[in-house]
Formats: structure tokens, sequence, C-alpha cells
């Protein structure tokens, strides 16, 4: 190893060792760790309706930390490195308790995707070797294990995008040398792949950067798919595009493995014509993957690109970060802000290929004016390298995990040691100091179930001095999260009326739930009250 690459990974040793148990002081944010050892890396994250987190990596590293419990083995005559493994590759993380428990999954996942269906069942597809054409099921219930059913997808999905889409099924997108689309689950009509050459025209020979598209789901019903530099809308019933979007302005590629990230900004539903906006930041400049497979770790891109995907004429609108940033996960946070949080300043994702871990999350605010909307957040001590999470959590939270940029996992003698540990990272919103501003959610109950186009009565309590005319009510749809993007992410703000006093420091907003599963497929969602920018805790709601 050069001189400058042992005194580098001497720094990045001593500042993982310094790594508390225990919160650090803050005034942007503070961190917490959660876990030492989960025993696996955290490469792909979901949380379920009954706040446990499904957490999984891949079955090819070799062992992991964790055993299977009860002497149970993984039998895989297909597998690439352990036929048989004793130990696990997939933990169920349960929030409240701060524990986890070791799950059994049978194929390999590794660069796998997934969404939540309307009931609550994770439904995972994809990934490696014989992992590649499988569907899994995970259901949030007590004891419960992943379900294998086979050969569920009509091509191999490996860097593939999901999205649950208006009627409960959900769209698979891409992958590796995948120019086409399928669904799940598959009926008659819709039993094969549909061919998508914009994935095709957005393939940089022997480089890609079209893999894990960003995807969203518009207001319209039609879907945007932005691959590499540039975007469409796609009727995927029809399968034609309807709108093609001009390329972000430098023509730099944003996708794995130049892997910036996206967000679709929170939709406000109470505007009379609801618009739909989406924020690309970060990645990796043309030329990237290549010089750093030559040693030459490129630094990463300092920009954003925001488009209005709803305009007639939509054009993108650039923006510059704080920070540069490749491999970063954006994160919708309950109040309308973006967490913008891992990665590095240089290099792209592929084994060993970043460089310069970015350890300061940033606060994106997407209401101010342009040039005022970044907001540099304290950092952790954790480099989260290539194949690192975030989700949001019901309790506004936002829980950390993974990085191992490795082939295998490899704890010693490298640069950026294989991740085990588990972090969350606590927004301002949750300082102590806005307690008397924090709302608490009296009715709905949690797990209440709500139909499209409802109006209800949302109750809630604050124990200081209430703004009426700053209070919103918001719903989020948790994410399935690897490789830099939050699948399914989708935030709105309701409608709501005039805020009216109950007394005793308790107070009810009617609000009108989303109109069309256009706008809020069904399933399951994080309900909050807001109060000047201070979320209340999440229940779960169903709509």
């Amino acid at each position: 190893m050069k001189l400058d690459g042992m005194l580098s990974f001497l720094f990045w040793h001593l500042v993982i060792l310094s790594a508390r148990p225990y919160l650090t002081d803050a005034s942007g944010g503070r961190w917490q760790l959660l876990q030492r050892n989960i025993g696996i890396t955290a490469m792909h994250m979901q949380l379920l309706n009954n706040d446990r987190v499904i957490i999984f990596d891949r079955t090819d590293f070799g062992r992991s930390n964790l055993s299977l419990p009860n002497g149970k083995c993984r039998n895989d005559p297909a597998e690439t490195v352990l036929k048989i493994d004793c130990t696990a590759h997939s933990v169920e993380y349960d929030v409240a308790s701060n524990s986890f428990r070791a799950l059994f999954v049978q194929t390999d996942v590794w660069c796998s995707s997934g969404s939540v269906a309307p009931d609550g069942r994770l439904i995972q597809t994809g990934g490696f070797n014989d992992g590649e054409r499988k569907v899994r099921i995970f259901k949030p219930c007590s004891g419960c294990d992943w379900e294998e059913i086979g050969d569920g997808l009509a091509a191999r999905r490996w860097y593939a995008t999901n999205h649950i889409l208006p009627d409960g099924r959900q769209i698979v997108i891409g992958g590796r040398r995948q120019f086409n689309y399928e669904f799940y689950p598959k009926t008659s009509s819709a039993s094969n792949t549909y061919s998508l050459p914009f994935l095709a025209q957005t393939n940089d020979a022997n480089i890609e950067n079209n893999l894990y598209p960003f995807v969203f789901l518009n207001v319209d019903g039609n879907l945007f798919i932005f691959s590499n530099n540039r975007a469409v809308l796609l009727d995927y019933a029809r399968n034609k595009i309807v709108k093609t979007y001009p390329a972000i302005p430098g023509g730099d590629p944003r996708c794995y493995p130049s892997t910036g990230s996206a967000v679709l900004l929170p939709l406000n539903l109470q505007a009379q014509f609801v618009e739909a906006e989406v924020l690309v930041c970060g990645g990796a400049p043309k030329g990237s993957f290549s010089q750093a497979g030559k040693g030459n770790f490129v630094g990463a891109l300092n920009t954003c690109a925001r488009i209005k995907i709803t305009d007639k004429n939509p054009q993108w609108v650039m923006e510059t970060m704080p920070r540069a940033r490749v491999m970063g996960d954006m994160i919708l946070l309950p109040n309308g802000n973006v967490l913008i949080i891992n990665g590095a300043a240089a290099g792209t994702a592929g084994w060993e290929y970043g460089r310069n871990p970015v350890l300061n999350p940033v606060i994106y605010r997407s209401n101010s004016k342009l040039g005022s909307r970044f907001e540099l957040q304290n950092p952790t001590t954790i480099p989260r390298m290539y194949h690192s999470t975030a989700i949001l959590l019901r309790d506004g939270r936002v829980l950390v995990g993974g990085s191992n940029p490795h082939i295998g996992y490899e704890f010693n003698n490298v640069l950026f040691p294989t991740e085990l540990r588990l972090e969350a990272f606590y927004p301002s919103y949750l300082d102590t100091q806005f307690s008397n501003l924090r709302p608490q959610i009296l009715s709905p109950t949690s797990q209440a179930k709500l139909k499209h186009g409802q109006k209800i009565g949302v109750r809630f309590s604050v124990a200081g001095n209430l703004a009426q005319n700053l209070v919103s009510v918001t719903m989020v749809a948790p994410s399935f999260t690897t490789h830099s993007f939050s699948m399914n992410q989708r935030l709105l703000v309701l409608s709501a009326e005039k805020v009216t006093t109950l007394g005793n420091s308790r107070y009810e907003v009617r609000v009108t739930t989303p109109g069309s599963a256009y706008l809020a497929p069904s399933g399951y969602y994080l309900f909050f009250v807001v109060h000047q920018d201070i979320p209340s805790q999440g229940i779960w709601v169903q709509i």
C-alpha cells in the first residue's frame, strides 16, 4: 500500500475506533450508535408496518458474523462461494427494542430490488446467479421468515428498480443488460417483458450508468424514469413514451455506477393543481468509473438538478451542494425536508472505487429560496461508502447502516473495513428544545384504515403555544433503499382545514386523504402532524 493510502487507512481506523455508543453533542442533528455488530452489512433495507426493518446483503460474501439459529444451514449447490453456509445474510431489526434476529434467505439477493404490497408484505425481486429471477416475500408478522416462491420473473433482474403501481402491482424496470420492464404479480395479459429502448439508449458502453434507474409515479399515473443523465415519462399501460425531458446540464451521469441519488419532492395536495418535482443530486463525472479502475479517483459532482416534471416545458434548475458527493442517499423527512447522507467525495460505486468519505449530512429545504436551501449537519464518525443505506423511522430518526466496498467481508488491512454497525441520525427537530412545539397524535390510532378522498379529523396535543397557521399533516411511503436510491419513497402534504381548539392543549385539524391511487398507491404510510417544522411521532395508516 502506498504511503498516502496507509496514512489514510490509519486515520480512518482511528476514527472508527473512536465511535461511542451514546449521543454526540449537536446543533445540526446528532448521532447515536445503535448496534456494534448486526452480523451482516446493511446493503438493502425496508421498514415494515410492524416497526421492524428487514435488512440483507448477499449470499456469496462467504460466512457472515451471525449464525443461523438452531443449527440451521443453507445448502445451495448453485452458490459460487459456500455451498453450505450456516450463517445469516438477512436480519430483522426491531426498532422499539433495538434488537435483531437472523433470517434465512435461500438464493442470492445481491443488488436486488423490491417494494411493499398494499397488504404490507415486502415483495422482493431478483439478485445474482441463482437469485436473478426469484421472487421472495416477507410478511410483517411475529417470528416470520423469508418465503421464496421461485422463478417469478420473466427476465434476470440485477440492479433493477421497482415501483408500486396504482393498481397494487409492482413494475420491475431494467437491470444489467435488461432494456425492458415487467410486472409482478403476473397476469395472463402481462406475463412477459416489455421493451424499453430508452434504457439501451442511455447505456454507456462497458460502463452502463443506466442501472438502478430513478423511477417515480407521476400525478397523472405515468412513470418518470431517469437513466444516466436524462429522463422520459412512460405510459406503462400502453408501453409508450409520452414525454421526453431535456438532459441534465453538463451531461454527467447520475445513475449506477456513477451513482447520484434522486427524490420526488413533497406533493402538496392543498394546491389547486398538484405539481410534481424531482431532485437529482451528486454522482460522478463522465469517465470516473474508468479512471477509478486505473487508480485515479475523480472528484464527485457537487451539483443538484431540479425539474418540475408536470410542466408543459420543463427545464432543469441547477444548484450547488455544500459538499461534492457520490453514493449519497436522499431521504424525505416528515416535515418535507430532504436529508442527503452517506457517500464519498471522490470515485464511483464499485469494488474499492470510492475515496474520501463525506461524513456530514446535509438538509435540503425545498421550499426555501434558491441559493439558501442547503444546511450542513453534524458528522458521523463512521464512513458509509459503497453498499450503504438509510431509511426514515416512525419516530423521525433516520436509520443508517452498511458500507462494504469489497468482494467479500473484509475487516482488516483494508482502507474501509466492512461495516456491521447500525446507527441513527437525529435531525434537529428531535432536539429537546423543541419539546413544547412537538405535536402528539391522539387520533386516529395507529394502523387506522383510510380510503382515498376521505375527510378525517386528526386530533393532537401541543404542550406549548400553537401557531395555527403552521400546522400541516403529511403521509410518507416507506422506501426500499439500496445503492443510494430509495424506491417508492413518497411524501404527501394533505389538504387541511382550519385548526380548531378543543381545550387542555388539544386540537383538531380536518384533512382530506389523497384523492386517488395516482397520488397515493394503496398501502401503508407513516402519518405525521407537523407544527412549525417539528413533526410528531408518526402513526401507521393503511389507505
